[in-house]
């Protein structure tokens, strides 16, 4: 057997494992109009003042519209039966999907959360537009016990051609100046949580960049 033949075997398992790592993203040829962030009490922004939520400040940094769709204290279970009105029925391009804490506070089981955050991405997903998970996770298993969703919330992402937002309240849950109550952020969190959002789905904005580029 000559060198070449030796090396091409190499080259092309690299190559497999090095596609293996960036999972694709279905829709991204996306149609919509609108960026929907779909969620709970986080999503909404519970203990900022107007235009300081997450979504108002993601607002600022990609072209287009974008829809708070969040509802303070609520469950996948609830969650499930508003997806058309609140989020297909407005021609979503993007759909970031925040739910899981109010599922683990209520006692519904972990399982039964991916379940029903698996169908939610179906039926956005079977609309033609794209979506994100976010990973509630906080990077301590001692604050809510919210790490339990960490590798659920990653492998549901890879399994459903999901964007990923890896440990969205990390170093907020951890720090009283970056909350307004125990569990909830601030305006600086908030602004945290805009900015993760933003470079998780940089990548898959259809050319728009950061407004004023």
């Amino acid at each position: 057997m000559n060198r070449c033949s030796m090396i091409l075997p190499f080259f092309l398992v690299f190559a497999l494992l090095f596609s293996g790592c960036a999972p694709s993203v279905r829709n991204v040829d996306s149609d919509g109009a609108v960026i929907i962030c779909f969620g709970d009490s986080i999503t909404y922004g519970q203990g900022a003042r107007e235009g300081e939520a997450y979504p108002a400040l993601l607002r600022t940094m990609v072209p287009g519209e974008v829809i708070n769709a969040g509802i303070s204290g609520e469950t996948t279970r609830e969650a499930l039966r508003r997806v058309k009105k609140d989020v297909l029925d407005e021609d979503p391009y993007l759909v970031i999907v925040e739910f899981g804490a109010n599922d683990r506070f209520t006692g519904i089981p972990e399982d039964e959360t991916a379940a029903n955050l698996r169908k939610i991405i179906k039926m956005i997903q079977d609309e033609g537009a794209m979506t994100a998970i976010c990973d509630i996770s906080a990077g301590s298993s001692i604050i809510g016990g919210l790490d339990v969703y960490h590798k659920k919330m990653k492998r549901l992402s890879k399994n459903t051609g999901s964007i990923f937002i890896p440990r969205l309240m990390e170093g907020i849950l951890q720090d009283p100046s970056m909350k307004s109550d125990h569990m909830h952020p601030n305006a600086a969190g908030y602004r945290l949580i805009a900015e993760r959002v933003y470079e998780s789905i940089k990548p898959y904005l259809r050319g728009r960049g950061a407004n004023g580029s």
